[in-house]
């Protein structure tokens, strides 16, 4: 059984075995890329003690596994995943993975970078951080227009 495209999960990752699993799939697979998100200590100029992640079970994952549809439109490439943990996280702790496979680097690191842009820019995530000063919702989509507009695509119309 292979593993889904997306997870939503609140424990922890094995990048080593999702990379594994991931690559396994195609022996044609000549680069694997992937980028892993970790929680910082920091955020607007604050100290961040924790941070905690809430989404809309079912949407998130639609919306994601639309972005990745549409990074297998946009590059040549074999397989992606994309992990992204909610609940409550700890500086340090991994946040993130976005993986890609393909023949060669160049479809790889362009299509995990498409990938995380949307991530960052467009997914349902909710975010609340703990701070010195209490908690605080944060704006867990960062917009950047710049980002968007590399791959063609207007805020707000990255499932397009």
């Amino acid at each position: 059984m292979t593993a889904p495209r997306v997870s939503i999960q609140t424990p922890d990752f094995d990048v080593s075995a999702e990379l594994a699993a991931l690559r396994s799939t195609d022996r044609g697979v000549g680069a694997v890329c992937c980028f892993v998100g970790t929680v910082r200590d920091r955020n607007e100029g604050d100290d961040v003690a924790s941070m905690e992640l809430e989404h809309y079970p079912g949407m998130t994952e639609k919306s994601i596994d639309a972005m990745i549809d549409a990074a297998h439109q946009r590059f040549d490439i074999f397989g992606a995943r994309v992990i992204h943990r909610v609940g409550l996280l700890q500086p340090l702790d991994q946040i993130v993975l976005v993986a890609v496979t393909s023949a060669h680097r160049g479809e790889s690191f362009q299509a995990c970078e498409f990938l995380m842009d949307y991530l960052k820019t467009q997914a349902p995530f909710w975010k609340k951080e703990t701070t010195p000063q209490g908690a605080r919702w944060v704006d867990a989509r960062v917009s950047d227009d710049a980002a968007l507009a590399r791959w063609g695509i207007e805020a707000g119309n990255a499932g397009r």
